[in-house]
């Protein structure tokens, strides 16, 4: 049951970030959004973290997972705005919603058995994220050769956020969560924040200012979550907290009002159910 409640709390926190994102991001440079998120979940963590003081166990394969989380996810976060500065929520979000299958199946070749089930679950995943890369003949066709770009792009932040997910889980589980959630937040400002500011590219407008601090907080509250509910169960709570894709999907249809073709949301649906399917068999 923890699992499954981490999970989907840290879906709905990440569902308000990449919405969040998905504005900031037309707004200033993709870096720059990342560079203030980790700035605003350092001031965060930093103080938490301190409290717990230094683990004692903080080398070996504690530390290597635990840099591998926050490279992860550091690096997804760059190219997941930069997907959301030139495609649609309504496409990016499913595609990369399928970090938590890959960190399923890291974890399964890491020693979890492999399933027919579960491989052909994968597959429909793969075709869906196959389809809803598609460009709409509907569309501009300057919207349309930005598609396959954005879709791209999101199946990268996919595969950077499912190997940070899997290494969250390792390092969660031997590592306070206070380290675990500061890790990222630490390299994103020594090595993105710090450079962009020294450049004098650190450019903050007024209207960005509060979608980057909750996407900051939202961002520190998944991860709470999500490290949580790995540690009752790493496969379930990382399929789980992918589902922030269909929150995320309803919104930008309303708010937004985001289309999709036809082809395109076959694709899209095929992710969800996949997704869903996946932390069923999982469970």
């Amino acid at each position: 049951m923890l699992a499954i409640l981490g999970g989907l709390g840290a879906a709905a926190a990440w569902a308000v970030s990449i919405l969040c994102s998905s504005r900031s991001s037309r707004m200033i440079e993709p870096m720059a959004v990342v560079a203030w998120i980790m700035l605003v979940g350092l001031v965060i963590t930093g103080p938490l973290a301190a409290a717990t003081g230094v683990p004692s166990n903080l080398h070996g394969a504690p530390l290597a997972w635990l840099t591998l989380a926050a490279v992860g996810n550091v690096a997804g976060l760059i190219v997941n705005y930069a997907a959301l500065r030139i495609g649609q929520v309504s496409l990016v979000a499913p595609i990369v919603s399928t970090e938590g299958a890959i960190a399923a199946l890291i974890s399964v070749f890491a020693g979890q058995s492999l399933g027919v089930a579960v491989g052909v679950t994968l597959l429909v995943i793969a075709a869906g994220v196959g389809l809803a890369s598609v460009p709409s003949p509907d569309v501009a066709v300057h919207e349309a050769a930005r598609h396959p770009a954005a879709a791209a792009l999101a199946m990268l932040a996919a595969l950077s956020f499912g190997a940070s997910l899997y290494a969250t889980g390792r390092a969660g589980a031997e590592l306070p969560a206070s380290w675990v959630v500061l890790s990222a937040r630490l390299v994103g400002v020594v090595a993105l924040a710090l450079p962009l500011a020294l450049a004098g590219r650190l450019r903050l407008t007024s209207r960005a200012v509060p979608l980057v601090i909750a996407s900051g907080v939202c961002e520190v509250a998944g991860f709470y979550s999500y490290t949580l509910g790995s540690r009752h169960g790493l496969a379930i709570a990382a399929v789980l907290s992918s589902q922030f894709a269909v929150i995320a999907l309803a919104v930008s249809y309303v708010l937004f009002g985001e289309r999709l073709s036809r082809v395109q949301l076959a694709g899209v649906g095929c992710v969800i159910v996949g997704v869903a399917a996946l932390s069923a068999l999982r469970a």
